[in-house]
């Protein structure tokens, strides 16, 4: 009898402590929440459907809904129009936002490495030599404005081109890719997989510049390129540090389930639609994107100093903007989550 309530009396502080940890975190200031995405099919936003997909939002008491968009400038739009609390989507906004006078604020990273592939039609530009080739061409993104965009801009850049020397058509993330490409509507594609592992397979493509892996994207930018965040308005994250928290929380807790997740786990906790009916193509080109995911949703010190040297490459606005890049992104969530999911 006296083990017994001995035993008892030495556990009661921790089964006390369990519960005042449990709790430490303030709840949510606004639980319901929409997150607008552009292209959620692509390994780009992988983090952001695992974390729906496993439950980790509601786990962090957080109702979402995810409309998906054509691509990530409609998504953004989507937040300055009023009709998203938060984008899941590349991390560059930021940056040209806070040039427009609308400071946005990315509170985790999802991707280390942008995955965007440019690519020539074999088609339509059987005889590609050079960037120059691409004058008067008609070049496939996401949607114009987004980071597909932008990654085109800035390797025409390099080459020589201005944007306005090319015709950006949007041919979002997916089938209608695809589907551009095939029938010869666009003479080159900047896009991400799977779409570009698809089209590589059938030879309807032929790679230019490649940022799927960390050291192909060092290659092409010269350092560190920050890829997808979840990005909100500066005065949201004032008034609602709780809810940030949260929203960190299940996007690192989905960065790490993907650090250990095999291809079986992959393909059962992604929508069938996202196979785009190959499965083992899915599972190919996952493989080639795997490393670009964040391990553990911290921006890279040197990431936002690479967005914007490589965003003033082809912004002319841009080149006489004064931008703090200490306020375009926040660590302050992501190592707090980091520390939870460790």
């Amino acid at each position: 009898m006296r083990r017994t309530i001995l035993k008892t009396l030495l556990a009661a502080p921790a089964a006390i402590a369990l519960p005042r940890f449990a709790f430490a975190q303030a709840a949510p200031e606004k639980s319901k929440l929409t997150i607008a995405v552009g292209g959620k099919n692509l390994f780009y936003y992988l983090p952001l459907t695992i974390a729906e997909q496993l439950g980790y939002f509601k786990a962090e008491g957080l109702e979402v809904e995810i409309p998906d968009f054509a691509g990530g400038s409609k998504a953004l739009q989507a937040l300055v129009g009023g009709s998203a609390d938060v984008v899941s989507g590349a991390y560059e906004h930021t940056i040209n936002m806070q040039a427009k006078n609308q400071p946005i604020e990315s509170i985790v990273l999802q991707g280390r490495a942008p995955q965007i592939v440019l690519a020539v039609s074999t088609k339509t530009m059987p005889g590609y030599k050079s960037i120059a080739d691409l004058k008067g061409k008609k070049i496939g993104v996401t949607a114009p404005g987004s980071s597909t965009a932008m990654m085109a801009s800035y390797v025409l850049a390099k080459g020589g081109l201005k944007p306005s020397d090319v015709s950006f058509i949007g041919v979002g993330a997916s089938a209608g890719a695809i589907t551009a490409v095939k029938s010869g509507q666009v003479d080159a594609i900047a896009n991400l997989d799977p779409v570009i592992t698809m089209l590589q397979r059938d030879n309807l493509i032929k790679v230019i510049s490649d940022t799927r892996t960390l050291k192909d994207t060092q290659a092409v930018y010269g350092g560190p390129m920050p890829a997808a965040v979840l990005y909100v308005h500066n005065k949201f994250v004032q008034e609602n540090p709780a809810t940030c928290q949260a929203l960190a929380n299940a996007m690192v807790h989905a960065l790490r389930w993907l650090q250990k997740a095999g291809p079986s786990e992959i393909v059962k906790t992604v929508p069938e639609s996202y196979l785009l009916g190959d499965r083992s193509l899915y599972l190919a080109a996952w493989e080639k994107v795997r490393e670009a995911m964040s391990p553990d949703g911290l921006m890279p010190e040197a990431g936002p100093p690479t967005a914007l040297r490589v965003l003033q490459t082809f912004e002319e606005s841009l080149k006489t903007k004064q931008i703090d890049l200490s306020k375009t992104y926040t660590n302050a969530f992501a190592k707090k989550a980091a520390a939870k999911y460790a």
